[in-house]
């Protein structure tokens, strides 16, 4: 890692002196009004530059990284640029900050690695530590809407897994809760068949963690069960089933079949899948 962000900083002083030539040197004219306009998104801020070294470097600190993308210098970008900036101040504790135009080629694996080169501009994005992309913003947001955009810690690792395109298992369960082994019992017969391995992921979640609450409540699991629960998750985020108490393997393995069967097609017209008339 040490070899990686070594590499980075220096592609990054590199892009910082390759990146200035709107800046006025001396005897040089001072910026027209338009150029001003312009640089009201500050595309040659070397901070703004190498996104892959400065999510990494998020990362390495057990950081998030919140990324502006933005294509067009014009007002709405320069208006919610300053509400981003405005918010990532307030928690540059736990944050890093990144400013990426779309349209740069130095940042064309950030790009492509988020695919929103064709996303509405400008896009914020929220990347936890481990990489997993927690929210999301389209549309125009506010400073408590961004400061408020941190997951918990089952959520983070829950995303993580569904965004590497795995069936997770979130195993809800601690030291007061009842039928615990025997909750795991299928979920570890399960993950330790071959065939599905690699493609499974467990992730474990203390009902009693606070933090976890508003988790726990968009998956209607109640944080006070006295009975182990386990949810089962499909990509990119369905909920599968949910299970209280034991798990069965042949029964997990039947959920799994039921929600990637496809669903029955009456082709249209054009080839496509029309609306299951009513009463067929």
């Amino acid at each position: 890692m040490g070899k990686t962000l070594t590499l980075c900083a220096t592609i990054g002083l590199l892009l910082a002196s390759l990146a200035a030539p709107g800046m006025a040197e001396d005897g040089a004219k001072p910026p027209s009004n338009a150029e001003k306009t312009a640089r009201a998104v500050p595309s040659a801020d070397p901070h703004v530059h190498n996104g892959i070294c400065a999510l990494e470097g998020a990362s390495t600190h057990d950081k998030y990284a919140f990324v502006f993308f933005y294509r067009d210098q014009d007002a709405r970008t320069a208006q919610r640029l300053t509400v981003f900036k405005g918010a990532l101040e307030k928690i540059a504790d736990r944050a890093d900050s990144l400013v990426v135009r779309v349209d740069d080629p130095s940042e064309r694996d950030v790009v492509d690695r988020f695919k929103v080169r064709t996303a509405p501009m400008p896009f914020v994005l929220v990347v936890a530590p481990n990489g997993a992309v927690v929210r999301s913003y389209r549309m125009a947001f506010s400073e408590q809407l961004l400061m408020d955009s941190f997951a918990s810690p089952g959520m983070e690792k829950a995303l993580k897994s569904l965004q590497d395109g795995k069936m997770t298992f979130l195993c809800i369960q601690n030291d007061s809760t009842k039928l615990d082994a025997e909750a795991m019992k299928g979920v570890n017969e399960f993950k330790s068949d071959p065939k599905y391995a690699e493609t499974t992921e467990v992730v474990t979640i203390d009902p009693s963690d606070a933090a976890e609450a508003p988790f726990l409540k968009n998956l209607k699991v109640d944080p006070k069960t006295t009975e182990a629960v386990t949810v089962l998750l499909a990509p990119p985020g369905k909920t599968v089933a949910t299970f209280k108490g034991a798990t069965d393997k042949k029964v997990l393995l039947a959920s799994v079949t039921n929600a990637t069967k496809k669903k029955p097609c009456c082709p249209d017209k054009k080839g496509g899948c029309a609306p299951k008339k009513k009463g067929k």
